[in-house]
C-alpha cells in the first residue's frame, strides 16, 4: 500500500494511516492499494460493504458508478493489447472528500504514467486526480484501437498475398475479442456520462464539465469498435474468396494438365492395341518419333494454355 499527500502535484510519503482520516491543510491524500488491503481500509473510512464486495469477488467487474453517503465508489476498465488478446483490468476508485483510493488487482500502466500530469497541472484535489485518471484510461483506448487497426491491416494483407489456415483461426480469435470489448464499451460509456450530468457534490462544478470531453471520447472508441467489428466480418469474407479462389486456381492447373494428357493417353491406346498392322509399329524409328510426336503436342497445348492465360 502507498500513501501519499499530494499538494499542487507534489507528492509527500505518509507512513501511518491514521493520518489520512482528517483533511490535510493544503492538498488530499492518495491511497494506492491491492485488494487484500481495501478490508484494512473498510473500517477507517467507512467504504460500503457492498463495494468491497464487488473488489474482491468480481474479477472482471462492469463498470459502474454508485453514490454512497460519505463516498462515491467508481469502476472503470484500463485496457491492454498484446497483438493476440485484449485484456481489461479494473480500476476500482473510492472518493472522497479529501482523499482518492485506488484499488487494483493487477498493475495498471495509468497509475504509474499519471504522476507527470499530477506534477504538471499542479493537482491539489482528489477528484481531479480520479478525472485525469478516467481521462488517461479512455485516451489509451485510442492508442490500443490504433494497434487493432494496424493487426486488421497486416492481416488482410497476409491473406491476400498468402492465405493460410492459422489466419482463419486469428480472424475469429481477434473477432470474438473485439466483440467482448464492444459489450464492456457501452456500460463504460454510460459511466462517464453519468459523472458529466449527475449531481455530485464531490465533484467541483467547473471540473464535472470537462467529463463530457471524455464522454465524447468514449462515445468514439465505441463507435470505432463497431467499425473494427464490421472489417473482421469483411477480412472473413475476403479469407473464404481467396481461399475459394485459390482452389479455384488448384483445379484449373489439375483440369488443364488432365486435358494435355488426355490425347497422349489416346495415342498410347491406340499403340497398346494388340494389332500387327499400325503405322510406325515395325519402324525402326517408329518409338522414336512417336514420342517426338507425344512431346509436341504436350508442349504446343501448354503454350497455347498459357497464351490464353489459362495456366
Amino acid at each position: 500500500m502507498k500513501i501519499r499527500l499530494v499538494n499542487k502535484g507534489v507528492f509527500t510519503p505518509i507512513e501511518d494511516i491514521t493520518t489520512t482520516l482528517l483533511p490535510p491543510e493544503q492538498g488530499f491524500y492518495w491511497i494506492d492499494a491491492d485488494v487484500e488491503e481495501l478490508l484494512s481500509l473498510q473500517p477507517l473510512f467507512g467504504i460500503h460493504d457492498l463495494a468491497v464486495e464487488d473488489c474482491l469477488t468480481e474479477e472482471e467487474q462492469r463498470p459502474k458508478l454508485e453514490v454512497y453517503e460519505s463516498h462515491y465508489f467508481i469502476v472503470i476498465n484500463s485496457i491492454r493489447f498484446d497483438d493476440e488478446e485484449i485484456f481489461l483490468r479494473a480500476l476500482n476508485m473510492f472518493l472522497g472528500r479529501h482523499y482518492l483510493i485506488t484499488v487494483t488487482r493487477q498493475k495498471i500502466n495509468e497509475l504509474r504514467t499519471i504522476k507527470p500530469i499530477l506534477w504538471e497541472q499542479e493537482v491539489d484535489s482528489a477528484d481531479r486526480l480520479l478525472y485525469h485518471l478516467v481521462d488517461s484510461v479512455v485516451d489509451n483506448y485510442f492508442l490500443v484501437g490504433d494497434r487493432i487497426e494496424a493487426r486488421i491491416e497486416s492481416l488482410e494483407e497476409d491473406i491476400l498475398m498468402h492465405t493460410k489456415k492459422s489466419h482463419l483461426t486469428e480472424i475469429i480469435g481477434l473477432r470474438s475479442e473485439i466483440l467482448w470489448l464492444k459489450k464492456v464499451l457501452g456500460p463504460q460509456r454510460d459511466v462517464i456520462g453519468a459523472l458529466n450530468k449527475k449531481e455530485l457534490k464531490l465533484f467541483d462544478v467547473q471540473l464535472q464539465k470537462y467529463f463530457g470531453d471524455i464522454h465524447e471520447n468514449a462515445v468514439k472508441i465505441t463507435e470505432t469498435f463497431e467499425t473494427y467489428r464490421d472489417l473482421m466480418a469483411n477480412l472473413r469474407e475476403a479469407y473464404q474468396s481467396s481461399v475459394a479462389n485459390r482452389a479455384n486456381e488448384i483445379m484449373r492447373v489439375f483440369t488443364a494438365l488432365t486435358t494435355i494428357f488426355m490425347p497422349l493417353t489416346f495415342i498410347t491406346g491406340i499403340y497398346g492395341m494388340n494389332f500387327d498392322f499400325i503405322p510406325g509399329m515395325h519402324d525402326r524409328y517408329g518409338s522414336i518419333v512417336l514420342l517426338f510426336i507425344m512431346a509436341a503436342l504436350g508442349f504446343g497445348m501448354f503454350y497455347v494454355f498459357r497464351k490464353k492465360d489459362w495456366l
